[in-house]
């Protein structure tokens, strides 16, 4: 798997800082999350085998992931996170308190980092889960009916990391994942991509390559 470089501008060749975006993702997911109703708990995602339930604990342990990587902990001993069916923005509040603390310091974005699926600097494994975080905020909206304003700076940073994802054969990619996760069962959230329109908008050209039917 080719893996990624460091992400620079091209008149400084200073590392881009993708903290500010992280802190979008988190508000737009945040706005979503408020909009979840109690009798919504249950209802099924886009996201294979997850609930609306599950799909609120698994974004909150993507941000406990990221906190992990920046504090030098190990991200895949997060766990999913439980909580009482009315403290779920709350909850998910404190996660991304925490995930800012963590990534607080500066060095941390130059500070080398691997995961399965890329290797490289702080930054650019920060950069990685502004996909995953769009997408499955998308997933919840999508249970749970909700129309959201798409912040077009997220979604295009996220668009921008599409090259994470194979176009095809998706699942070695997720049987890599779970082997370094030392999981039995292999998981694969994201399916081979759905065609779509090139002039599509950009949040439906976003799921689509994630394996989401845009117009479901």
């Amino acid at each position: 798997m080719s893996t990624s470089t460091t992400s620079t501008t091209s008149t400084t060749n200073r590392v881009i800082d993708p903290r500010p975006i992280l802190d979008r993702a988190i508000a737009t997911a945040g706005t979503v999350i408020a909009g979840v109703g109690p009798d919504q708990l249950a209802a099924p995602t886009p996201c294979p085998d997850m609930n609306v339930r599950a799909m609120l604990g698994h974004l909150v342990g993507v941000l406990g992931r990221i906190a992990a990587l920046a504090n030098g902990e190990d991200p895949f001993s997060v766990i999913e996170t439980q909580a009482s069916d009315d403290n779920w923005l709350a909850t998910w509040e404190l996660a991304g308190a925490h995930a800012a603390d963590a990534w607080r310091d500066d060095t941390v974005l130059e500070r080398p980092m691997a995961l399965p699926w890329i290797q490289g600097t702080g930054a650019d494994v920060l950069s990685s889960y502004f996909s995953e975080l769009t997408v499955h905020t998308w997933d919840l909206a999508v249970a749970t009916g909700q129309r959201v304003d798409w912040d077009d700076t997220v979604v295009t940073a996220a668009l921008e990391a599409r090259r994470i994802l194979p176009a095809e054969n998706r699942r070695a990619l997720f049987e890599q994942i779970s082997a370094a996760m030392g999981l039995d069962v292999v998981n694969v959230p994201f399916a081979e991509a759905v065609p779509v329109s090139a002039d599509a908008p950009a949040i439906d050209r976003l799921v689509a390559w994630n394996g989401r039917d845009p117009h479901r």
